[in-house]
């Protein structure tokens, strides 16, 4: 049986959690390929609010096996308060597995990330602070710590006095900040040993041999497309891969043996942090859109920036991931709004750009150029088909979909788990 990526197709904060949770029920193995605890998922269950940060919301559908895959950057003591958190709801993290090649993020790097990020003043990223940057380019220079690592005292402590003699050099000088210990930094990765050994495995062959026993591997994306360090709005981005070929090398699954990637996307945009936004509102509607969509950051509760659908956007990332299907999320919100806006072009300097610009710069002075779809006021929070939705929904929906360059074959009417509109089966069809 062929992967499954699930990969959002904006900033993040697509709903990328509840497609998981969707499809959770019918898969055997949920990956979390990329990324660490600075992006969340909500998934509502039973009418319960669950927010998680590094585990893959695949940890609450009891027949699939969670797994943080290789390409995951991991805070441990994040990562037990977080299962800590989930066990004492009811929630057991008993099946969790856990890559042996993850990196680990130390305290030094949250400390790093944060001086660099004040140094940077006005050119600052946005990061949240938790120290992943500053691991993804540890592991990039050869100087990371791999989970592998913690049960090698030796090891261990080798590749802490490596990390430190140049980190210790910059907080002192550069930063005015106290020398890390290694001993500090040693302790506080053995204390985790005992309880992180049983989860950790050969991810890679324990994927791979799931796949040849006829089983689903579901990759549940972090991050997504616009905030990948390559395709994304550099350097306002994240330091991975948050694609569908990220979600290959961050499981250790070939690019072959995939045969859907799903592509997540918002019936409106958002973006945290700092970085062009082309469609971003400053008024009331954009205070609307956020207060109705409860767009505030899962981890840091940071108010998320609004904006309209943008289809541009929509389509670079149907070509950059190869998306077979697009789950749009969140159109409820738009319900009782009168003249709904999509951005289908850009005008840069006064040239239109249909396409993305390719420059950093052209995208920072791109205007959007709007058409305008009639609204709805019915209530769709009920709808679990297309013909159930008012007419002026379906037109959104249509118009959205040939805009973007990917059928759409799932909607978002509502928080709940059941709250979707099912057009296509997103695993069989």
């Amino acid at each position: 049986m062929p992967a499954i990526a699930i990969v959002g197709a904006q900033w993040g904060d697509e709903g990328k959690g509840k497609a998981t949770d969707l499809l959770g029920g019918r898969v055997d193995y949920v990956v979390k390929p990329n990324g660490g605890n600075n992006a969340g998922h909500t998934v509502v269950v039973n009418g319960e609010k669950f927010e998680l940060k590094l585990l893959p919301a695949g940890i609450l559908s009891p027949n699939a096996v969670p797994v943080i895959g290789n390409g995951v950057v991991i805070n441990l003591e994040a990562l037990f308060q977080e299962i800590d958190g989930l066990e004492a709801r009811g929630h057991s993290c008993a099946n969790l597995k856990i890559s042996a090649n993850a990196h680990l993020v130390a305290p030094y790097h949250q400390t790093m990330d944060k001086v660099t990020e004040r140094f940077l003043g006005k050119r600052a990223i946005g990061t949240t602070g938790r120290g992943i940057g500053p691991t993804y380019m540890d592991k990039v220079a050869r100087l990371g710590i791999r989970v592998q690592d913690v049960f090698d005292e030796s090891i261990l402590r080798q590749k802490i006095e490596g990390a430190l003699r140049q980190k210790n050099e910059l907080l002192v000088k550069l930063y005015n900040r106290r020398a890390v210990t290694v001993d500090e930094i040693v302790e506080y990765f053995l204390s985790y040993a005992d309880r992180l050994k049983p989860m950790v495995v050969d991810s890679v062959n324990l994927l791979n041999d799931a796949l040849d026993e006829g089983k689903v591997v579901l990759m549940e994306g972090g991050q997504a497309t616009y905030l990948d360090v390559d395709h994304g709005t550099y350097p306002f981005v994240t330091s991975s891969n948050p694609t569908a070929g990220g979600a290959s090398v961050g499981a250790g699954i070939g690019p072959t043996r995939f045969s859907r990637t799903i592509g997540i996307v918002k019936a409106y945009t958002t973006r945290v942090g700092s970085g062009p936004f082309p469609t971003e509102l400053f008024d009331e509607m954009g205070e609307q859109l956020r207060t109705t969509g409860g767009e505030f950051g899962v981890n840091t509760g940071r108010p998320r920036r609004t904006g309209w659908y943008d289809a541009v956007m929509a389509h670079y990332a149907a070509r950059i991931n190869g998306f077979t299907d697009y789950f749009l999320t969140k159109l409820d919100v738009l319900t009782g709004i009168e003249k709904i806006p999509v951005c289908v072009a850009y005008d840069v300097d006064g040239v239109r750009h249909d396409r993305m610009p390719m420059t950093q710069t052209e995208f920072h002075h791109a205007k959007p150029i709007f058409e305008y779809f009639d609204g709805w006021t019915e209530d769709i929070s009920g709808a679990r088909t297309l013909e159930d939705l008012p007419e002026n929904a379906q037109k959104y929906v249509q118009a959205l979909e040939e805009m973007s360059g990917c059928r759409i074959s799932a909607i978002g009417v509502g928080p709940g788990r059941d709250q979707v509109v099912q057009v296509h089966d997103l695993i069989e069809d």
